[in-house]
């Protein structure tokens, strides 16, 4: 078993069994931190990977000892062929989890067939747990129907994790919200510090703020730390006797917050990104042809990662090449 899952390893000694997959640079939402003026499709953009290209990209990663995969966008949902996306990661040789990552908006109608199709979580932005705050953050009207997406989620015995990026004057008081919700309802909320982006430098630096005053409330009400499984995300979560649900922490300035990293990205369109925040990328998709050997594919991953820097440069006011969080997948 060590063989397979130690064969992705960075200069730095990390391993790497996590793959964040973007399915589409679309999105129907229009969150103020990502793409506030809605998307947009560059003219001379090629369209994203088929489900046969994603398929031999699947084997590939597998074959190096990758078990684990997020599908992302833009808004995944958005692709009417997402369920049979998920049937094939699910089905590679290897895979042993499938994850999601969506604005929510498509879940009520989707979660079962999801789940039928090989999906175990997804991961639900929801950036506010009132209406107007929703509204306000992403431009959309639909926190009722996104949270019967949650429900069916749960119904279709899926777990689900809530993704709220933590902004100030906006939504920085809305933890007791968030606390009412899990007490009951057995979801993950997780708060996401805000990260800068090329280009956002002004709004980054009106609505950051730290993450430790969350941390503190959480530790003075008795919630504690779970320990971190080796395939987990940058999430510190927590958890409390009294609550069916729970909290998480990503707080990307922290300290050594690089040390943990396991995932590699791709994109839409076949370009395999090593960091989040990092510049470039390596083009896979000439590689997802029935004529090219799952082995190959894998050594082009193995080599590129010989270029993964050993973290980012965030504290310097560099964020890379990154516009925007849907260009990636988050």
């Amino acid at each position: 078993m060590n063989a397979v899952t130690t064969s992705l390893v960075d200069p730095q000694g990390r391993h790497f069994e996590y793959l964040r997959l973007s399915v589409t640079e679309a999105c129907n939402y229009r969150c103020v931190y990502c793409l506030p003026n809605g998307f947009h499709s560059a003219p001379s953009s090629s369209r994203a990977l088929t489900v046969d290209e994603i398929g031999r990209l699947l084997a590939g990663m597998a074959s190096l000892g990758v078990w684990k995969v997020r599908l992302t966008g833009g808004e995944p949902t958005l692709r009417a062929d997402l369920t049979e996306i998920v049937a094939r990661a699910a089905s590679t040789p290897g895979i042993r989890k499938v994850a999601l990552s969506t604005n929510g908006d498509r879940l009520q109608g989707l979660a079962a067939p999801l789940a039928a199709a090989g999906l175990s979580q997804v991961n639900v932005s929801i950036d506010h747990p009132d209406s107007f705050g929703f509204e306000r953050i992403t431009g959309r009207a639909r926190l009722a129907q996104v949270r019967a997406g949650v429900d069916s989620c749960l119904e279709a015995g899926l777990r689900v994790k809530v993704n709220v990026v933590r902004l100030r004057g906006v939504n920085d008081d809305a933890l007791d919200g968030f606390m009412r919700w899990v007490r009951d309802t057995p979801v993950t909320v997780r708060f996401i510090e805000l990260m800068q982006t090329a280009g956002r430098e002004a709004f980054f630096e009106a609505h950051h703020v730290s993450l430790d005053p969350v941390r503190e409330r959480l530790l003075a009400d008795g919630w504690r730390p779970i320990p971190r499984a080796s395939a987990d995300g940058p999430a510190v979560e927590y958890a409390h006797t009294d609550f069916a649900g729970g909290f998480g922490l990503i707080a990307p300035y922290g300290p050594d917050f690089c040390a943990g990293c396991n995932r590699l990205r791709v994109t839409a369109r076949g370009g395999l990104r090593l960091c989040l925040f990092g510049r470039g990328e390596t083009t896979l998709r000439h590689l997802l042809v029935p004529e090219v050997q799952a082995a190959l594919v894998a050594e082009h991953i193995r080599a590129a990662l010989r270029g993964k820097p050993a973290g980012h440069h965030l504290h310097e006011n560099d964020a890379g090449d990154t516009a925007h969080l849907a260009a990636l997948g988050g």
